[in-house]
Formats: structure tokens, sequence, C-alpha cells
């Protein structure tokens, strides 16, 4: 537990953690418009695609092999 000397430092260090708070603050709502923009239709779809292109891939290959 830190000991303060004067209010000069207990205000410098009130400030300190509200500028700290506002940062994460601000970094959990990039997070929550990032996790939103993920959960897109589009994005989902995109990731669908991938999967299928690759599964599918690997099928015709193993087809192909037999």
């Amino acid at each position: 537990m830190k000991t303060y000397k004067n209010q000069n430092e207990i205000n410098a260090d009130l400030a300190r953690l509200n500028l700290e708070r506002k940062i994460a603050w601000e970094e959990i709502k990039g997070l929550r418009y990032q996790l939103e923009e993920d959960l897109q239709p589009y994005n989902w779809m995109k990731t669908a695609i991938s999967v299928t292109k690759k599964y599918g891939l690997l099928y015709l290959v193993r087809k192909i092999l037999k």
C-alpha cells in the first residue's frame, strides 16, 4: 500500500488512474465494435466459403488418388 506525503501526490495518482480507466474503456468499446463486425453475415459467409474450399479440395484429392 502506498503512503502519500501530500495532497498533490494523491491528486496525481487519481488523475493517472482516471486516465487508465478511460483508456481501458476505449479499448473495451473497440473490442465491442470489432466483435460486431466479426459477427456480420458477410464475414460468416467468407469463413464458410473458405472452409468449404479447403475441405472440398481435400475431398477432390482423395477421390483422384483412390
